[in-house]
């Protein structure tokens, strides 16, 4: 028995009507071959039970199913990861993100993703501190143990990480200091930000440090973020009428089939919560405006 729900993004909630092994099962309800059944797979793009499967496993009747038949696609793992790791000790990776791909797996793609490709350059396993959104490149910091990680959130929630981005916007004279904004509490993007503030909305705050022209009609802004909502330097930039440069969602032109935007995480600072080490990356000097 399949559900209907979902059906135009291509996932099938399916009760499995007979034991046997996965991919045998899937084979005489899904409309799809065996070698894009094995595909969907090793990629974790299938559920049984609720819980993501990658092995071929044997399933019982009326097992609950839930299959990813069209998959979001990411760029392949293209072997240079090692030479993006920025910096790395026994606590944290820094590595440089690039555009294109997102910071940790997703619901229909396990493999595809910057968490995995850093994994397999350094030979173990990462945890997730912070996210960047799939179309903007720069630092991210992972942390290698769980006490780092935990007591990195801590510091995040604390906002004692100092985060400054760098971003090509549509326009020129742009105003400097403090913007705040409040923001719709929605999953949905993009996002919805006013300045006024509503209930349950939630503050957003930047700093916009300095600009230069970088062509006619085009800035070079620098950034420091204050707060880290999704999409919040974005959405409030758009908001401020300068969007930047590639972002469709947000109301620029587009600019290339890949899906990229000019927002940089180009330099990141804390002091590690577990030594008192204080540290301090950028991710391409060249792109620093002077003050």
């Amino acid at each position: 028995m399949q559900s209907a729900r979902g059906f135009e993004y291509g996932v099938r909630h399916i009760i499995s009507p007979q034991s046997g092994l996965l991919c045998d099962v899937l084979l005489g309800i899904l409309d799809i071959d065996r070698t894009q059944i094995e595909f969907l797979l090793q990629l974790g793009c299938i559920y049984v039970k609720g819980q993501r499967e990658i092995q071929n496993i044997f399933i019982e009747k009326e097992d609950y199913l839930r299959v990813h038949t069209k998959p979001r696609r990411f760029l392949a793992d293209d072997g240079l990861w090692k030479t993006r790791i920025v910096f790395q000790n026994s606590d944290f990776v820094v590595v440089k993100k690039i555009s294109g791909l997102p910071v940790h797996a997703s619901v229909d793609n396990l493999k595809e993703n910057v968490q995995a490709y850093v994994e397999k350059a350094i030979g173990q396993k990462v945890l997730l501190t912070h996210r960047l959104d799939v179309p903007t490149r720069g630092l991210i910091v992972y942390a290698k143990t769980e006490q780092f990680q935990s007591a990195f959130n801590k510091l995040l929630i604390e906002r004692g990480m100092n985060k400054i981005y760098r971003a090509l916007v549509h326009g020129e004279k742009i105003p400097l200091g403090l913007v705040t904004h409040y923001m719709e509490p929605s999953p949905r993007a993009p996002k919805t930000v006013s300045t006024e503030a509503k209930t349950d909305w939630q503050e957003c705050q930047l700093e916009v440090l300095n600009y230069r022209l970088w062509e006619p009609g085009i800035s070079e802004v620098r950034i420091k973020l204050i707060t880290g909502r999704t999409h919040q330097i974005r959405a409030q930039m758009s908001a401020l009428g300068y969007p930047i440069v590639g972002d469709v969602s947000y109301g620029a032109a587009r600019q290339w089939l890949e899906d990229r935007i000019e927002l940089e995480a180009a330099e990141l600072s804390f002091t590690n919560p577990l030594s008192g080490e204080i540290h301090h990356f950028r991710a391409d000097e060249d792109n620093y405006l002077i003050d």
